[in-house]
């Protein structure tokens, strides 16, 4: 019976953030909602079936499998909240090769909001430098980095769900950093980077900052 009690409860907690809330998009891509509903609720009629069947059977299983349950109430009461700073330190995978020269023109004055994917591969794959003198704004959350005088803005990217996710980071420079995992949209130019083709490591973008205004989370917080 209780088998069949943490099948209906991990059929709800699906139903819960997916059909009830946008918790989910903290977890997965917003196109997977439908499979995540459809999962739910095909979860909790099997669950619900058997409770019956067993019910009508007079069927009693160990106490002790109770305990099964508990993982299952702890995402009802404790939602993880999406990946942050403490993952992005800890992501030294770098981004995925970008098409070259595939950007539209930038607009003509002010500055330019852009995804962090796309301002990473403007720097690394134009051949056009579209971005020199250019102002651009870009959000994210608050890294912070190892070396004094610098912080990254980051977004986190998926392929599929959090557990591919890599970090899209840019180093910022000349203000202050906010707090880490703050959401931040952040105003500069790019700052060119001479790239050694035998140099190891990760080579970042960098942003010379005129201006950083905290912004509310974004609903969905991955690229």
């Amino acid at each position: 019976m209780s088998q069949n009690l943490v099948l209906m409860l991990l059929g709800g907690a699906l139903l819960r953030i997916s059909a009830f809330s946008t918790t989910y998009v903290n977890y997965v891509k917003p196109g997977f909602r439908p499979f995540l509903i459809a999962a739910g609720l095909v979860i909790f009629a099997i669950g619900l079936l058997g409770l019956v069947r067993r019910s009508a059977e007079h069927h009693h299983g160990p106490r002790v499998a109770w305990l099964l349950c508990l993982p299952v109430f702890a995402v009802f009461l404790i939602a993880p909240p999406a990946l942050g700073s403490f993952a992005a330190a800890r992501s030294e995978a770098p981004p995925p090769p970008q098409v070259l020269d595939a950007y539209a023109p930038l607009q003509a004055a002010g500055a330019t909001e852009m995804k962090m994917s796309e301002f990473i591969g403007r720097v690394f794959s134009d051949s056009n430098q579209t971005l020199k003198d250019r102002t651009v704004k870009l959000t994210g959350f608050v890294t912070p980095s190892r070396k004094k005088g610098q912080w990254f803005v980051t977004r986190m990217q998926l392929a599929c769900c959090a557990a591919d996710a890599y970090a899209l980071k840019v180093i910022v420079r000349g203000v202050p950093q906010p707090a880490p995992d703050s959401w931040v949209m952040v105003t500069g130019t790019w700052v060119p980077t001479e790239v050694d083709d035998n140099a190891t490591g990760i080579v970042y973008a960098e942003l010379d900052a005129t201006a950083v205004e905290k912004v509310e989370a974004p609903s969905e917080p991955y690229e």
